[in-house]
């Protein structure tokens, strides 16, 4: 059995510029999402930029940012 392998440590000095982190997705009051552990659900609120709050049905869940597992639909 063999462990997967490490990513890359990027070092301050290197002349590579570093690879961009995606831009967080903006969601708004009423959009539906999926998430990979909750699944589907509707955004119920938002605090800008800090987080949302997406009621899953069975529980209402507070999603920080950058919303790494969630999607809008």
């Amino acid at each position: 059995m063999t462990k997967p392998a490490a990513p890359k440590r990027r070092l301050p000095t290197s002349p590579f510029k570093a690879p961009a982190a995606p831009a967080p997705e903006d969601f708004a009051v009423g959009d539906q999402v999926t998430h990979d552990v909750y699944g589907l659900g509707r955004v119920i609120g938002i605090e800008a930029g800090i987080a949302a709050l997406v009621d899953f049905g069975s529980s209402r869940t507070r999603i920080l940012s950058p919303y790494a597992k969630m999607t809008k639909l």
